[in-house]
């Protein structure tokens, strides 16, 4: 490889580089905030507002929790930063092992925990050393023994080839520089038969450039939302099958708080996202 082909190669990976520090940066804020309303965005309220516990339970039910999910986990780890519920389509049975890519305060973590039982395991990976500790402390207070905490990218994951029968994921995936290899990390960790059972900001048309270039959109789950056929493809690139999206008109009603007035709602919907990791062929 010649010097001009490793320059652009440097370029992108140094803007990718700076694209996830602003992230890490605005995610660490919202773990370290109080009950002061210190929201997760400067300029735009995004997915997720504070650790006030009432605004929290008031968003997450809007995104279909019941109150026994709220009620059933470490007070904290529901941070409102969610767009969906992915526990609703992931159908997890007892024994299974979970990943949460961006599993932020843990509040899904710990939804699937309860659901694979103590013969199951659940692994949440967050990039945001602080999300890390919080979770962590959330784990403790729960006397969590199936859950386990991990820094990483969810372009890098730190799990072991076909560990996981079930990958989900709220509000996340959307904010990564390199969606193709996010899912070909999942497509990995996932055991053949394995599932995606995701929730995440979807665009139902192209941004205009100073929309995906606005870093209070991007950090918020908005600005560097994919296509929803763009990202069906790179989901079927990356091996899986039976991939399936699903916009959900309705988060537009909850999605108008993140940003009041910005033209950005016209583009984006929250959806649920699904996939198999085919199992291996016995055949021959």
């Amino acid at each position: 490889m010649n010097h001009h082909t490793r320059t652009p190669n440097r370029n992108k990976q140094a803007k990718q580089d700076e694209y996830r520090r602003n992230v890490r940066d605005v995610y660490a804020k919202v773990a370290r905030a109080d009950d002061s309303g210190q929201g997760c965005c400067v300029e735009s309220s995004c997915c997720g507002v504070s650790d006030d516990t009432t605004i929290n339970t008031i968003i997450s039910k809007r995104l279909g929790y019941s109150d026994s999910d709220m009620n059933n986990v470490p007070k904290g780890a529901d941070m409102g930063l969610g767009c969906g519920n992915p526990k609703a389509i992931a159908a997890l049975r007892t024994g299974e092992t979970v990943v949460d890519l961006g599993s932020g305060g843990g509040f899904d973590c710990f939804l699937a925990a309860q659901e694979v039982g103590e013969t199951g395991c659940v692994i949440g990976v967050d990039m945001t050393p602080d999300m890390i500790t919080k979770a962590r402390k959330n784990a403790e207070k729960g006397h969590y023994s199936n859950v386990d905490f991990r820094l990483g990218e969810i372009e890098h994951l730190p799990i072991a080839d076909n560990e996981a029968d079930v990958i989900i994921s709220n509000c996340v995936i959307n904010l990564s520089p390199d969606k193709p290899q996010v899912f070909r990390e999942a497509f990995r960790v996932l055991k053949p038969g394995g599932r995606l059972a995701i929730s995440d900001v979807v665009a139902t048309a192209n941004l205009p450039e100073e929309m995906q270039s606005d870093v209070g959109l991007i950090s918020g789950c908005m600005g560097n939302a994919s296509l929803i056929e763009d990202l069906a493809t790179l989901i079927e690139e990356a091996g899986f099958t039976d991939v399936h999206i699903e916009p959900k008109n309705e988060s537009k009603d909850f999605m108008r708080d993140w940003a009041p007035g910005n033209e950005v709602m016209d583009y984006i919907v929250s959806a649920t996202i699904e996939g198999i990791k085919p199992a291996r062929s016995t055949c021959c």
